[in-house]
């Protein structure tokens, strides 16, 4: 933005509330949560969903744990009505969840909405008129604030008349003073306590005032001052449930939440994954799993999220972003190399300490993660993924986790160097499945210089504990015959080595392993050697259904990538 353009722009005013108690408070149990993703999200689809889109959305809202659910403005169209008949029609709304209606402050809409009601058990009618002084100048002519205080009066008034007509309907009254985010506190407070008045809520029948950060114009510290102002000024707060509804023009909807839960608002709607107009509705996923993370159960499951984003994308046409908190493709995704390999080193030691606990709780604690993927359907596999960025933490945590090689640890920096070049030459991620290619090809059974033609074991050649190892090997043209003496396959063809000169190396580490994810009868072993004169360290791996096998496998890979330190 161009200098000059700033002067149009205004400061949002602050709040007068010198003793302000939100900042001081913590969230410490979950609101009420009401999902308007069939009403608010809906209008603002470019292709807004079909009856049986919304009927699949509805029922999928409900398997979530929404026990309050805006199904839409049935007075606006027949497709809204519809749907709502469908509900009802096909007795999909279950006993302990209320559905929430949305309608304007007219009097024909008013009693359409009623109309739409008929055999629904308890519902939520959502009045609604905007009150800001924009609006009045802009969108009603100037109009006073008396006149619009009156329409929200005459709309509450006509919605309690029309309470008998649906004898087996629970009836709710919500109101909202649309624009609220930027009309004045007083006449906000004077418009809903006329509608309180109409309603004369009690303990057993509340009233709810919804209050519409409908466009986020301030920072989040003053939408919660203007909650705040508004639970000590306005009447009946006993008998009232405050409820909000943030937008994200700001990019600060989640945030504006939290506050204006800690300045004593009981209630929440928004969207799953923040559909909505323009930037999007409060993404309820966000605000209920940022609770979850604290410890708060919040009465709604997330816990196959990505089941959950396949049937919004599917009906919405709309798709998560890849870094969306939570629910994008990336957020449990690390490429850095310091990130996997504190990710890596944070699964092992919680699995240590899980075990060690026998059965008592064990605080999450991993790196990077303020959250178990698990918890949320998501598996570790995909956690850590490999481009020229990442490192040796995260190569070995998808060869352990995705092909079931549990490298020494000294062998991380051989292998995660060699990988990450290759990512480099690249210039792009690599598959799980190219990192196990290139694995077996670099450090996996390599034949070349050394080729091992033949091998056998003798047992009873020498004293108990002592092998005799018969062995043909081929190194480049050369063919080799001979005998190698030792307490193992592996010792004794180091010596066949020594017998013959090859050997300029000291084998320095031995690991071993049933190989998981492959075959029961795999094996994998990986050996260290050290050039004897350069003090060169190389790690080869074998794999093999003998143990013994796979070892001497090992050996002679470690001992060609002696001869080709590439890596």
């Amino acid at each position: 933005m161009k200098p000059e353009s700033t002067q149009k722009y205004r400061p949002f005013p602050a709040v007068e509330l010198p003793d302000r108690q939100w900042p001081d408070r913590t969230i410490t149990h979950a609101p009420i949560w009401c999902s308007v993703d069939l009403r608010d999200g809906n209008q603002a689809l470019p292709i807004p969903m079909s009856v049986d889109e919304k009927l699949r959305l509805f029922d999928e809202l409900v398997r979530i744990g929404f026990k309050q659910i805006e199904v839409g403005f049935p007075s606006a169209a027949d497709t809204e009505f519809n749907f709502l008949r469908a509900l009802v029609d096909q007795n999909r709304i279950p006993d302990d969840v209320t559905i929430q209606v949305l309608v304007p402050a007219r009097e024909h809409l008013i009693r359409r909405t009623y109309e739409s009601l008929v055999g629904v058990k308890k519902a939520i009618v959502h009045l609604y008129n905007s009150t800001s002084p924009l609006q009045r100048r802009v969108t009603f002519g100037d109009a006073s604030k008396e006149s619009i205080k009156q329409i929200a009066v005459d709309g509450a008034q006509l919605i309690k008349e029309l309470v008998p007509t649906l004898p087996d309907t629970g009836i709710t009254l919500q109101y909202s003073p649309e624009s609220f985010s930027d009309t004045e506190l007083d006449y906000a407070v004077e418009v809903c306590n006329a509608v309180s008045g109409v309603w004369a809520p009690t303990v057993d029948k509340k009233i709810i005032l919804n209050l519409p950060a409908t466009v986020e114009w301030s920072t989040p510290n003053v939408h919660a001052d203007q909650i705040e102002w508004f639970c000590r000024q306005v009447d009946h707060r006993e008998n009232t449930i405050i409820s909000l509804h943030t937008h994200n023009d700001r990019g600060t909807g989640t945030a504006a939440t939290e506050l204006g839960l800690m300045a004593g608002a009981d209630r929440v709607e928004g969207t799953l994954f923040g559909n909505g107009e323009r930037t999007g509705n409060l993404d309820i996923v966000i605000a209920a799993l940022n609770m979850n993370s604290h410890g708060i159960e919040t009465g709604l499951d997330f816990s196959d999220l990505s089941s959950t984003r396949q049937i919004y994308e599917e009906t919405t046409r709309l798709t998560v972003p890849e870094r969306q908190p939570y629910a994008g493709e990336l957020v449990f995704t690390a490429f850095s190399g310091s990130h996997q390999d504190a990710i890596k080193k944070g699964f092992d030691r919680r699995t240590k300490e899980t075990e060690e606990a026998a059965g008592e709780n064990v605080p999450w604690g991993v790196p990077y993660l303020t959250i178990d993927p698990q918890d949320l359907g998501r598996s570790y596999e995909a956690i850590i993924r490999i481009n020229s960025q990442s490192g040796k933490g995260g190569v070995a945590y998808v060869l352990d986790r995705e092909h079931g090689f549990d490298l020494p640890k000294t062998m991380h920096p051989q292998v995660g160097k060699f990988i990450y070049q290759k990512a480099d030459e690249s210039g792009r991620e690599l598959s799980n499945e190219e990192i196990g290619d290139l694995f077996f090809k670099q450090f996996v059974n390599v034949e070349a210089p050394l080729r091992l033609e033949k091998f056998e074991l003798d047992h009873t050649a020498m004293a108990a504990g002592e092998v005799v190892c018969h062995a043909t090997v081929k190194i480049g043209d050369e063919v080799i015959d001979g005998d190698g003496k030792g307490n193992g396959p592996i010792n004794a063809f180091v010596n066949l080595l020594e017998e013959t000169g090859r050997k300029d190396f000291t084998v320095t580490d031995y690991r071993s392993q049933a190989l998981r994810g492959g075959s029961d009868a795999d094996s994998a072993a990986y050996v260290q050697v050290q050039h004897i004169e350069s003090g060169l360290l190389i790690w080869g791996c074998g794999v093999d259904p003998s143990i013994e096998m796979a070892g001497l496998k090992a050996l002679i890979c470690a001992w060609n990538l002696l001869r080709e330190p590439s890596v």
